[in-house]
């Protein structure tokens, strides 16, 4: 089960951001502010890369493994705020999925350290956290 976190913001330039090459759907910028955020962290994490609903990173840490993806909803050319998603699951192997272990839980580390970040330096308004997504 994912978490996902919305929420809107001004801070991350989408007009500078590498066009993805899949889908042009923005999502670098968000990912690059939070691997600088997650440096220094327990947390690891790779380069962002595409994916046809957006960017993703893949993120390490405290034992677990997980996928991090983000994307905008910006229309072209605009200076407002920007509808930001941001969806965090957790790798589980398929033995694991069988047997219903290793879920994410709602109080799920990495996910929580990424929702205070997300409303304390993003310049984030209207935050939202779906749990179990």
């Amino acid at each position: 089960m994912a978490h996902v976190i919305t929420f809107r913001s001004s801070s991350f330039d989408v007009a500078s951001e590498p066009p993805n090459p899949i889908n042009p759907i923005p999502g670098e910028s968000v990912l690059r502010w939070l691997r600088e955020q997650l440096r220094g962290s327990r947390y690891e994490t790779t380069e962002p890369a595409t994916e046809d609903w957006g960017w993703y990173i893949d993120v390490r840490g405290e034992g677990a493994s997980y996928l991090v993806g983000a994307s905008g909803d910006a229309a072209e050319g605009a200076a407002e705020p920007v509808d930001w998603t941001i969806q965090i699951e957790r790798h589980r192997t398929l033995g694991e999925k069988l047997r219903g272990a290793n879920k994410m839980a709602d109080d799920d580390a990495l996910s929580s350290l990424i929702e205070r970040l997300v409303r304390q330096s993003a310049g984030a308004a209207d935050v939202e956290v779906e749990r179990g997504a």
